[in-house]
């Protein structure tokens, strides 16, 4: 379960992550945040994002109505 949710849905990359990047800097250590995203590119780009930074993914998938993705990431630094 997030702590935090981004909706993002109607925005195009990379605008779902810059609202990660942006929400989890003020985030504190342990908070795990979701992001709502209607751009199939995010399903890829968050994860490898989070990879490089040594953030931890949480989740990667897309939502029972298929029309957007729920991409869940812990700051773990």
């Amino acid at each position: 379960m997030a702590d935090k949710v981004v909706d993002a849905r109607g925005s195009y990359c990379p605008g779902p992550l810059m609202e990660l990047i942006k929400t989890i800097r003020k985030a504190d250590m342990g908070t795990t945040i979701e992001v709502l995203s209607s751009d199939s590119g995010s399903a890829r780009d968050i994860p490898e994002w989070a990879k490089k930074t040594g953030q931890e993914l949480v989740y990667n998938e897309k939502a029972q109505d298929g029309e957007y993705w729920k991409i869940a990431v812990k700051k773990v630094k």
